[in-house]
Protein backbone atom coordinates (compact mmCIF):
# COMPACT_ATOMS: atom_id res chain seq x y z
CA UNK A 1 0.00 0.00 0.00
CA UNK A 2 1.66 3.60 -1.33
CA UNK A 3 2.26 6.15 1.78
CA UNK A 4 -0.77 8.17 0.41
CA UNK A 5 -3.51 5.28 0.60
CA UNK A 6 -1.84 4.45 3.93
CA UNK A 7 -2.30 8.26 4.92
CA UNK A 8 -5.89 8.22 3.51
CA UNK A 9 -6.57 4.68 5.60
CA UNK A 10 -5.11 6.40 8.94
CA UNK A 11 -7.80 9.02 8.16
CA UNK A 12 -10.75 7.43 7.76
CA UNK A 13 -10.34 5.25 11.10
CA UNK A 14 -9.75 8.07 12.55
CA UNK A 15 -12.74 9.54 11.21
CA UNK A 16 -14.59 6.43 11.97
CA UNK A 17 -13.30 6.68 15.68
CA UNK A 18 -14.68 10.29 15.61
CA UNK A 19 -18.35 9.10 14.52
CA UNK A 20 -18.40 6.30 17.42
CA UNK A 21 -17.79 9.47 20.09
CA UNK A 22 -20.02 11.84 18.08
CA UNK A 23 -17.34 13.97 17.61
CA UNK A 24 -18.04 14.12 13.82
CA UNK A 25 -21.26 15.83 14.79
CA UNK A 26 -19.79 18.61 15.90
CA UNK A 27 -17.70 19.26 12.79
CA UNK A 28 -20.67 18.64 10.61
CA UNK A 29 -22.67 20.93 12.38
CA UNK A 30 -20.24 23.61 12.01
CA UNK A 31 -20.09 23.19 8.81
CA UNK A 32 -24.08 23.32 8.07
CA UNK A 33 -23.84 26.78 9.80
CA UNK A 34 -21.01 28.20 8.18
CA UNK A 35 -22.25 27.56 4.75
CA UNK A 36 -25.89 28.64 5.79
CA UNK A 37 -24.42 31.81 6.89
CA UNK A 38 -22.65 32.44 3.99
CA UNK A 39 -24.89 31.20 1.43
CA UNK A 40 -28.53 31.27 2.69
CA UNK A 41 -30.82 27.93 4.22
CA UNK A 42 -31.84 26.79 0.96
CA UNK A 43 -29.84 23.74 -0.04
CA UNK A 44 -31.54 23.98 -3.58
CA UNK A 45 -29.83 27.37 -3.74
CA UNK A 46 -27.01 26.42 -1.59
CA UNK A 47 -24.41 24.47 -3.16
CA UNK A 48 -22.00 24.13 -0.59
CA UNK A 49 -24.91 23.94 2.27
CA UNK A 50 -27.12 21.02 0.06
CA UNK A 51 -22.98 19.35 0.16
CA UNK A 52 -23.65 19.79 3.98
CA UNK A 53 -27.00 18.20 4.59
CA UNK A 54 -25.85 15.37 2.36
CA UNK A 55 -22.94 14.69 4.42
CA UNK A 56 -24.67 15.15 7.66
CA UNK A 57 -27.73 12.93 6.70
CA UNK A 58 -24.58 10.28 4.98
CA UNK A 59 -23.66 10.13 8.89
CA UNK A 60 -26.98 9.64 10.16
CA UNK A 61 -27.70 13.22 11.57
CA UNK A 62 -30.90 13.48 12.99
CA UNK A 63 -32.87 15.95 10.47
CA UNK A 64 -34.19 17.99 13.50
CA UNK A 65 -30.39 18.53 14.22
CA UNK A 66 -29.41 19.65 10.67
CA UNK A 67 -32.56 21.82 10.67
CA UNK A 68 -31.61 23.40 13.92
CA UNK A 69 -28.31 24.38 12.40
CA UNK A 70 -29.27 26.06 9.37
CA UNK A 71 -32.23 28.17 11.51
CA UNK A 72 -29.25 29.36 13.82
CA UNK A 73 -27.39 30.71 10.93
CA UNK A 74 -30.11 32.10 9.11
CA UNK A 75 -30.83 33.86 12.55
CA UNK A 76 -34.49 32.10 12.62
CA UNK A 77 -32.67 30.57 16.53
CA UNK A 78 -30.35 32.04 18.12
CA UNK A 79 -26.87 31.00 17.67
CA UNK A 80 -23.09 30.91 17.67
CA UNK A 81 -20.81 32.37 14.92
CA UNK A 82 -17.92 30.97 13.30
CA UNK A 83 -14.95 32.08 11.66
CA UNK A 84 -13.35 29.81 9.13
CA UNK A 85 -9.25 30.03 9.01
CA UNK A 86 -6.66 27.82 7.38
CA UNK A 87 -2.97 27.64 9.65
CA UNK A 88 -0.35 26.60 7.93
CA UNK A 89 3.18 24.55 8.89
CA UNK A 90 5.83 22.10 9.06
CA UNK A 91 5.37 18.81 11.48
CA UNK A 92 7.99 16.44 12.72
CA UNK A 93 10.05 15.29 9.67
CA UNK A 94 9.55 17.92 7.23
CA UNK A 95 6.09 17.39 5.95
CA UNK A 96 3.91 19.88 5.22
CA UNK A 97 0.49 20.67 7.20
CA UNK A 98 -2.91 22.47 6.37
CA UNK A 99 -5.17 22.76 9.40
CA UNK A 100 -8.71 24.08 8.70
CA UNK A 101 -10.81 25.28 11.48
CA UNK A 102 -13.97 27.03 12.36
CA UNK A 103 -14.36 28.83 15.39
CA UNK A 104 -15.56 31.15 17.83
CA UNK A 105 -13.01 32.39 19.38
CA UNK A 106 -9.62 32.96 17.30
CA UNK A 107 -7.19 33.81 20.01
CA UNK A 108 -7.83 30.31 21.99
CA UNK A 109 -7.58 28.37 18.61
CA UNK A 110 -4.50 29.56 17.59
CA UNK A 111 -2.81 29.24 20.47
CA UNK A 112 -3.87 25.51 20.64
CA UNK A 113 -2.94 25.05 17.14
CA UNK A 114 0.19 26.46 17.66
CA UNK A 115 0.65 24.39 20.98
CA UNK A 116 -0.25 20.82 18.63
CA UNK A 117 2.72 21.79 16.66
CA UNK A 118 5.46 22.42 19.17
CA UNK A 119 4.42 20.21 20.98
CA UNK A 120 4.91 17.00 18.86
CA UNK A 121 8.57 18.92 16.77
CA UNK A 122 6.40 21.01 14.13
CA UNK A 123 6.23 24.29 13.02
CA UNK A 124 3.32 26.53 12.69
CA UNK A 125 4.34 29.05 9.89
CA UNK A 126 3.10 32.05 8.03
CA UNK A 127 -0.28 32.00 5.85
CA UNK A 128 0.90 30.97 2.01
CA UNK A 129 4.13 28.96 3.56
CA UNK A 130 2.68 25.68 2.76
CA UNK A 131 -0.55 25.94 0.56
CA UNK A 132 1.31 26.45 -2.52
CA UNK A 133 2.32 22.40 -2.19
CA UNK A 134 -1.21 21.31 -2.64
CA UNK A 135 -4.46 21.99 -4.88
CA UNK A 136 -7.68 22.33 -3.88
CA UNK A 137 -9.82 19.41 -5.06
CA UNK A 138 -13.40 17.01 -4.95
CA UNK A 139 -13.01 13.78 -3.27
CA UNK A 140 -15.67 12.03 -3.36
CA UNK A 141 -15.42 8.24 -1.44
CA UNK A 142 -17.50 5.13 -2.13
CA UNK A 143 -18.04 2.37 0.04
CA UNK A 144 -17.02 -0.79 -2.26
CA UNK A 145 -19.95 -2.89 -0.61
CA UNK A 146 -19.00 -5.65 -3.44
CA UNK A 147 -19.57 -3.13 -6.50
CA UNK A 148 -17.47 -3.55 -9.48
CA UNK A 149 -13.66 -1.84 -9.74
CA UNK A 150 -13.97 -1.02 -13.41
CA UNK A 151 -17.56 -0.11 -13.36
CA UNK A 152 -17.03 2.30 -10.60
CA UNK A 153 -14.57 4.42 -12.64
CA UNK A 154 -16.33 4.12 -15.52
CA UNK A 155 -18.88 6.01 -14.43
CA UNK A 156 -16.78 8.42 -12.24
CA UNK A 157 -14.68 9.31 -15.58
CA UNK A 158 -17.83 9.95 -18.01
CA UNK A 159 -19.16 12.03 -15.27
CA UNK A 160 -15.90 13.76 -15.03
CA UNK A 161 -13.46 12.66 -13.01
CA UNK A 162 -9.91 12.63 -13.21
CA UNK A 163 -8.19 10.23 -10.41
CA UNK A 164 -9.53 7.09 -8.84
CA UNK A 165 -7.93 5.22 -5.94
CA UNK A 166 -8.86 1.95 -4.60
CA UNK A 167 -7.98 0.13 -1.20
CA UNK A 168 -10.14 -3.02 0.62
CA UNK A 169 -13.03 -1.09 1.91
CA UNK A 170 -13.66 2.35 -0.39
CA UNK A 171 -12.93 3.88 -3.72
CA UNK A 172 -11.57 7.32 -3.66
CA UNK A 173 -12.76 9.77 -7.04
CA UNK A 174 -11.29 13.03 -7.25
CA UNK A 175 -12.02 15.45 -9.06
CA UNK A 176 -11.53 19.47 -10.08
CA UNK A 177 -14.07 22.39 -8.48
CA UNK A 178 -15.96 22.54 -11.69
CA UNK A 179 -16.55 18.74 -12.18
CA UNK A 180 -16.86 17.99 -8.24
CA UNK A 181 -20.83 18.41 -8.05
CA UNK A 182 -21.46 16.59 -11.28
CA UNK A 183 -18.93 14.06 -10.41
CA UNK A 184 -20.87 13.32 -6.89
CA UNK A 185 -24.25 13.52 -8.54
CA UNK A 186 -23.87 10.97 -11.42
CA UNK A 187 -22.20 8.70 -8.35
CA UNK A 188 -25.12 8.96 -6.55
CA UNK A 189 -27.85 8.28 -8.63
CA UNK A 190 -25.93 5.28 -10.32
CA UNK A 191 -26.47 3.55 -6.72
CA UNK A 192 -23.02 3.78 -4.91
CA UNK A 193 -22.83 4.79 -1.53
CA UNK A 194 -21.36 7.97 -0.93
CA UNK A 195 -19.18 7.77 2.70
CA UNK A 196 -17.92 11.61 2.34
CA UNK A 197 -17.79 14.42 -0.67
CA UNK A 198 -15.91 17.33 0.23
CA UNK A 199 -13.43 19.36 -1.26
CA UNK A 200 -10.08 18.81 0.05
CA UNK A 201 -6.54 19.87 0.10
CA UNK A 202 -4.36 17.40 -1.98
CA UNK A 203 -0.70 17.31 -2.19
CA UNK A 204 1.44 18.16 -5.49
CA UNK A 205 4.21 15.74 -3.91
CA UNK A 206 5.01 14.13 -1.50
CA UNK A 207 7.23 14.02 1.96
CA UNK A 208 8.18 10.56 3.35
CA UNK A 209 8.18 10.51 7.09
CA UNK A 210 9.86 7.39 8.68
CA UNK A 211 10.54 5.73 12.22
CA UNK A 212 10.06 7.91 15.74
CA UNK A 213 9.26 11.37 13.14
CA UNK A 214 6.09 9.43 11.65
CA UNK A 215 5.04 8.22 15.11
CA UNK A 216 5.31 12.02 16.38
CA UNK A 217 3.81 13.34 13.12
CA UNK A 218 0.71 10.77 13.33
CA UNK A 219 0.06 12.05 17.17
CA UNK A 220 0.73 15.89 16.28
CA UNK A 221 -2.30 15.54 13.23
CA UNK A 222 -4.30 13.39 15.90
CA UNK A 223 -4.22 15.83 18.42
CA UNK A 224 -4.86 18.50 15.72
CA UNK A 225 -8.04 16.63 14.83
CA UNK A 226 -9.26 16.27 18.32
CA UNK A 227 -9.16 19.96 18.78
CA UNK A 228 -13.06 20.74 18.93
CA UNK A 229 -12.12 24.12 16.71
CA UNK A 230 -10.56 21.85 13.92
CA UNK A 231 -12.37 20.50 11.04
CA UNK A 232 -9.69 19.17 9.14
CA UNK A 233 -5.92 18.17 8.73
CA UNK A 234 -4.44 17.75 5.05
CA UNK A 235 -0.56 16.81 4.70
CA UNK A 236 1.89 15.50 2.23
CA UNK A 237 3.58 13.12 4.18
CA UNK A 238 4.54 9.92 3.18
CA UNK A 239 3.88 7.86 6.33
CA UNK A 240 6.73 4.55 6.71
CA UNK A 241 4.56 3.17 9.67
CA UNK A 242 5.52 -0.09 11.17
CA UNK A 243 2.08 -2.26 11.03
CA UNK A 244 1.99 -2.25 14.61
CA UNK A 245 2.36 1.21 15.02
CA UNK A 246 -1.12 1.92 13.31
Amino acid sequence: MSGHSKWSTIKRKKAANDAKRGKIFTKLIKELTIAARQGGGDPEANPRLRLAVDNAKAANMPINNIERAIKKATGELEGVVFHELLYEGYGPGGAAVIVEVATDNKNRTVAEVRHHFSKHGGNLGENGSVAWMFERRGVVTLKRDGKDEEEAMETAVEAGADDFETDEEFFEVRTSLEEFENVRRALDAAGYEIENASLQWIAKNTTTVAGDDAEKFLKMTEALEDSDDVQNVYSNADLEIDEGGE
